[in-house]
């Protein structure tokens, strides 16, 4: 079952409902539980690899109006394990993200259109090539942060599994104000999401992958229509939310158990919880929607420009999107903004979201953490919050007052952990 919508037909769909999530903040199993609460009371939907979950040790919490593993339990689970699995040499971390929003936009003005919505270049997006994208509200906050690629006959987009209800109602008023050919296709669950992500996310992937696919010069961001251990109509995407090398694979409902159980022989795959995949996330230095940015966000707020390329680039010199002139000069360079992301280390107890940020001598408050955790891999607290402008380069001396006692710490440049996306050899 899909929905879809055309910029003619769009007021006559019906109201999406609105999906909800309270954020993962804590590591340790219980307090994860507890706070990936979801608000909504509404059933809780399973996605195909739910009793897979449950059967391998999974515990199930709501998110975004799914109910996910947070971690499995095992020799190899647990957030810790699980988290550094993903980073060790030869192996890959499988995630069911199945909560995410995949949509396929049809017709000859879908570029056109979608660049009136998000911040990127999707015109100059060649066949097969992606980016990563932030879809504006009119003051220039960012509704959500999306994937898109250039599909050929299609662009395929992957958004948030906590704000694709409300991205899309926001997409149907947009449709409706722009009037020319584009339709909008949500795929449901009718097509299930999986995450590989690690070292060896190639070589795990590769053996589900036809005879001849060439995965050696096969890009970072790119993607394309494939055949997945022989079921047709299943796409692959080279990206991901670890830091690591990795690919997010969509495959038809009915054959995500098998996929994935295939995957799983793989001695070096190992089944990832949310909770690993907020840890790795965090110290990627990536974003998550909700703490770290939102609609009273602007993407030079969050550290983001970059989305809307270079100085001399076409989106920069020629706006268009929903917000531009509130975050672009008429000469397109970026407006100045009174805080800043950073990221945060040198604190001795873990700093969470809300805490708040003093400048050195403790008596300025100057900004909050918006994420923050253990880092497995470093073995030390790392955050990121919002400072402000002025106080955001590196090395600045801060104080963070945690459990109603100051603490020492520095603004730090991000990832806190070296990246390894992949790079096609030359």
């Amino acid at each position: 079952k899909h929905i879809i919508v055309s910029s003619t037909k769009a007021s006559q769909m019906n109201t999406f409902r609105n999906g909800s999530i309270s954020l993962f903040r804590r590591i340790k199993s219980g307090q994860a539980k507890r706070a990936l609460a979801t608000s909504s009371s509404e059933p809780l939907v399973k996605t195909e690899l739910y009793d897979m979950h449950v059967e391998l040790g999974g515990d199930m919490v709501p998110f975004a109006g799914y109910e996910l593993p947070v971690l499995f339990k095992g020799d190899n689970g647990g957030v810790m394990k699980e988290h550094l699995w993903c980073r060790d040499d030869g192996k890959a971390a499988m995630f069911d993200v199945s909560h995410m929003g995949q949509i396929r936009w049809h017709g000859k003005d879908r570029a056109e259109f979608l660049e009136k919505i998000v911040v990127g270049d999707i015109k100059g997006l060649a066949p097969g090539s992606g980016c990563l994208s932030l879809v504006m509200n009119a003051s220039g906050g960012i509704i959500d942060d999306t994937v898109i690629t250039n599909a050929g006959d299609f662009i395929y987009m992957v958004v948030n599994g906590a704000t694709k209800f409300g991205d899309m109602k926001h997409f149907k008023e947009q449709m409706e104000a722009f009037g020319g050919d584009v339709t909008m296709e949500y795929l449901e669950d009718s097509m299930q999401l999986l995450a590989i992500q690690g070292p060896g996310a190639a070589a795990a992937v590769a053996k589900i992958l036809p005879a001849g696919f060439d995965l050696t010069n096969m890009a970072f961001m790119t993607g394309a229509d494939t055949v997945l251990d022989g079921i047709e109509g299943c796409r692959i995407t080279r990206c991901g939310y670890t830091g690591e090398d990795g690919f997010e694979i969509a495959m038809p409902a009915s054959s995500t158990v098998s996929i994935a159980s295939k995957l799983l022989e793989d001695p070096t795959v190992n089944p990832t919880g949310l909770g690993a995949r907020d840890s790795l996330r965090l110290e990627a230095g990536l974003c998550l929607y909700g703490n770290d940015i939102d609609g009273n966000t602007t993407p030079i707020d969050g550290a983001l420009g970059w989305t809307m390329g270079g100085p001399k680039g076409r989106r920069r010199l020629e706006g268009g999107f929903l917000g531009a002139e509130h975050i672009l000069t008429p000469e397109g360079k970026l407006k100045k903004s009174v805080k800043k992301r950073v990221g945060i280390m040198g604190m001795k107890a873990p700093a969470r979201e809300h805490t708040e940020i003093y400048d050195a001598t403790g008596e300025k408050m100057i900004g909050e953490i918006t994420s923050g955790t253990y880092s497995p891999c470093l073995k030390r607290p790392i955050a990121m919050g919002y400072v402000e402008t002025g106080m955001h380069k590196a090395g600045t001396e801060v104080m963070l007052k945690i459990r109603n006692k100051m603490q020492k710490a520095q603004v730090t440049k991000m990832p806190f952990v070296e990246s390894h996306y992949y790079r096609v050899p030359e």
